[in-house]
This record gives C-alpha cells, sequence and structure tokens, in this order.
C-alpha cells in the first residue's frame, strides 16, 4: 500500500491464482525486478525477490491483523493501468454514516433532475456502494454537481467527470426516436447507472456496438480501441493478435471512460465472459433463451422456469436477467477453472434437457430461416471470444430497452417483459431493489456433472 509518501508491505496473498493466472504475473514481475527493497521498513523475510511497486490487485481478504497485515488475503484480479499510489489503506468508516449520506446524496441526485428540454424523467441511479474517500482509485460514481454541469452544457463541450475531462459532442442528438431520448440521456444514464453496471466490466476486455445515427440508423461493432481514446482510459493487448496486426481492447474501469464511450453513441456493451490476464478461462457459464419470431413472451417465460427448476435441482446458481429486447438469459458465475469447451458443453447439455421437455418451443437449427420461428437455446455463446450484453446495458431498440436483473420469482409477475425497464426506469428500479445480479460476482461454483 502507499502511505504518508511511500509503500509499505502489507502482507501477502496466497489463494485465488490460478496457473495461467501466475504465469503471465511472474513474467510481468520478472520484468520489474529490483535489488533494493521496495518499500520503507522492508520486514525480515526469507528469500524475497523485490520489484519496482507498478503492478496493482485487488484482493479480499478477512482484516487487518494487528501489525496491520491482511489475513487470509485472496487474489481478486488486477486493475488495468490503475496508478500505484492510489493503492492506499481501507480506513474503517461509521457504517450507519456512510449509509444517510449515500441516502442523500441519492436523494440529491434523484431531485437535480435533467436540463431544460430533456426527454427523461427527473431521476437519477443509485449506488450499489460508496467508496470512502480514503480509498483513491478510478471514481465509479458520477456527482450530483457534476450531472448539474452536464445539464447545464450546450450541444458540445469539455464535461469534469470521475477525476477526467471528457469532450462531448451533438448531446441533443435523438437517438432513440420514438421516446426521444437524446445523447445526453444516455451519457447520464450510464454515468449514474456506474456504481451498479462497472464490476461487471472492470478487468474484462469490451466489444462495444456504435450507433451515430440512432437506433434507426447504420451501426457497426468495435473491438479495437478508438485511436482517439484518451490515455487514462484503459486498455488490453490481446497477444493472439498475430505478428501482422495488433488489437487492443478497451476496459472499463471508471465513471469517465463511460462518459467517454456514451459520446462515441455505444449503447450496447459487452463485456468477455473472463476477465484479464487469464482470457482463457471464463468465469460464466451463459444460458442464452433467444426467442424466434413466432415465440410468445409467455413461451419465453416456460423455458426460464425450465432452467430455474433445473438449476435448483443440481444446487447450480444462476442469476437471471431480461436482454431487453425479448429474451432472458441466465448467468452462471464458476471457479476460473474451465476451458469455454467446458462450459460449452456443460451449458449445451443442461439447454439440451430442458429443451426435450418442450419440444415443441424450441429448434436446434443454426440457421434462423431452418427453426421454424421457434426459440434457440444457444449454448454457443460459451464459445471464446463471444459475449452476451451486460447487465444494465441499453439495447438499440426502439423502447431504450434495458438489459435488467431480476429475481427469479419475477418470473411469476404478469407484468414482466424483456424490455419492462429503460432509461427513464431502471434507476428508479435500482434505487429500490438495489443491485439484483451481485451474487453473480462470486466466481466460488464448481459445475456438477449431469446425469
Amino acid at each position: 500500500t502507499y502511505e504518508d509518501g511511500a509503500f509499505r508491505y502489507a502482507g501477502e496473498v496466497g489463494s485465488g491464482i490460478g496457473s495461467a493466472t501466475r504465469t503471465a504475473l511472474r513474467a510481468r514481475l520478472d520484468e520489474l525486478a529490483v535489488d533494493e527493497p521496495s518499500v520503507a521498513d522492508p520486514p525480515p523475510l526469507r528469500g524475497v525477490h523485490w520489484v519496482k511497486p507498478s503492478i496493482v490487485i485487488r484482493t479480499e481478504f478477512a482484516e487487518w491483523t494487528s501489525d496491520g497485515l491482511l489475513r487470509q488475503a485472496a487474489f481478486k484480479g488486477l486493475e488495468p493501468d490503475r496508478d500505484p499510489r492510489t493503492a492506499t489503506r481501507e480506513r474503517a468508516i461509521d457504517a450507519s454514516k456512510a449509509r444517510e449520506s449515500a441516502e442523500r446524496s441519492l436523494a440529491r441526485t434523484m431531485a437535480s433532475g435533467h436540463g431544460e428540454g430533456s426527454s427523461m424523467t427527473k431521476r437519477s441511479g443509485a449506488a450499489k456502494s460508496v467508496t470512502p474517500a480514503a480509498t483513491a482509485g478510478p471514481i465509479d460514481a458520477v456527482t450530483p454537481e457534476e450531472l448539474a454541469a452536464l445539464d447545464a452544457l450546450g450541444a458540445k463541450g469539455t464535461w469534469e467527470v470521475g477525476g477526467h475531462t471528457v469532450s462531448l459532442t451533438n448531446l441533443d442528438k435523438v437517438l432513440w426516436p420514438e421516446p426521444g431520448y437524446t445523447k445526453r440521456d444516455l451519457v447520464r444514464y450510464y454515468t449514474t447507472i456506474a456504481p451498479v453496471l462497472l464490476p461487471y466490466l472492470r478487468d474484462r476486455a469490451l466489444n462495444t456496438d456504435r450507433w451515430p445515427d440512432g437506433v434507426t440508423g447504420h451501426h457497426f461493432w468495435q473491438k479495437q480501441i478508438p485511436s482517439h481514446a484518451p490515455d487514462w482510459v484503459a486498455r488490453w493487448d490481446y497477444p493472439e493478435a498475430g505478428k501482422d496486426q495488433s488489437h487492443t481492447y478497451l476496459v472499463v474501469d471508471r465513471v469517465a471512460t463511460l462518459a467517454f464511450l456514451s459520446n462515441q453513441a455505444v449503447i450496447d456493451l459487452h463485456p468477455w465472459t473472463s476477465r484479464l490476464p487469464d482470457y482463457q478461462r471464463p468465469t460464466y457459464a451463459l444460458i442464452d433463451i433467444d426467442p424466434g419470431p413466432k415465440t410468445t413472451w409467455e413461451e419465453v417465460v416456460v423455458l426460464a422456469r425450465l432452467f430455474r427448476t433445473a438449476l435448483g435441482h443440481l444446487g447450480v446458481r444462476g442469476i437471471p436477467k431480461t436482454t431487453g429486447k425479448r429474451g432472458v438469459q441466465v448467468w452462471i458465475p464458476v471457479e476460473p477453472r474451465y476451458t469455454y469447451d467446458d462450459t460449452l458443453r456443460w451449458v449445451e447439455g443442461l439447454s439440451r434437457a430442458v429443451g426435450s421437455t418442450v419440444p415443441d418451443l424450441v429448434s436446434w437449427d443454426w440457421a434462423k430461416a431452418d427453426r421454424g420461428g421457434k426459440a434457440r437455446l444457444d449454448y454457443t455463446q460459451n464459445t471464446f471470444i463471444k459475449t452476451l450484453v451486460a447487465p444494465y446495458a441499453v439495447r438499440p431498440v426502439a423502447t431504450a430497452g434495458v438489459s435488467a436483473p431480476i429475481a427469479w420469482e419475477e418470473l411469476d409477475d404478469p407484468e414482466l417483459r424483456a424490455d419492462r425497464w429503460d432509461l427513464r426506469s431502471m434507476p428508479d428500479r435500482v434505487a429500490t431493489v438495489g443491485d439484483l445480479f451481485a451474487d453473480a460476482l462470486r466466481f466460488d461454483q464448481v459445475l456438477p456433472a449431469l446425469s
């Protein structure tokens, strides 16, 4: 950790590092080797290899010991491009005061409204958690003052958000003609919902879908980070791009990056199912209920309920969400021990078992034209580099639907639809129910054998 102008020893991480991650980290650490201790007041350790403190990681740990060291620390991933001097020791805070402060901040945000003439209602989102001020690092929440500054901007200008300056253009351009939502609305939504969205984007390469002329115009998928991206935008070089081509993916780790992407008219956000640097090991097994033209919403719900029953029988935790279009997806967090072939075969086996109980609703044909309008249980989404839309991401559909996490019991709600929540209503829902997808961040499951 960095304290009082110097780096301090804080203990060791004893678990959570897979073999591929270990190999990649060791290679990077070898390049950073130094002869002298790189911390102030080094402890009397034997066999130590000192390195320049350049790599920041996240850990989960039980507590601080009496001598100021981590107890039972587990590796939880890297913080790409983060300044090591922001790795400060967490400080205890009064939980009740922090909660009251968060509620006051949310109330101010909800009341601050939008600029004159905005098509959205005067609402904002809720933070899943509040980062204590003593803990520095990439900022994941927009402030009411920053939102007021966004509203005050004209059609273009520079916006100070999350400690960075973001250039914004064409803010009043309508991206969703039917409800009349503009690019300003998109910027506001993504930066407001950031506290609950960012955990599903951090440490993951991102595929984006850009709609510069709105959802009724042309669009294109983008994997390569734009050349004009600011230096503070985190990125990752894909090591298998080949000698004749390079491929650098954008990684979202802060609210300012969401503002930058929104200004590029990025609507769909598709993070990889693996975390960096161990990009060959997925942390999710994905169930995708992809309705056909003839599939009704009631039939989608039937299929989702069957998956709920099957997962309950297996003792596997799956977290459902609507797609914001017509379907439902279920993400199953797993230990990063599996290959993509492993998760694909497992989800295929489960999907075929579910589909066999309602053969009139499901087609296994690859081509849409051959499915007879039936739904596809698309287990192939578990293939390497294939992705599904992130929770809380907006969709490029006429209604501006959002991919919304749901509780399993909400499948019984007659008002539930795949696009029930949109840019206007999603922040209110999060403020009411919190992050229903949070259990997807515990990568602790082993996939049982399917008999």
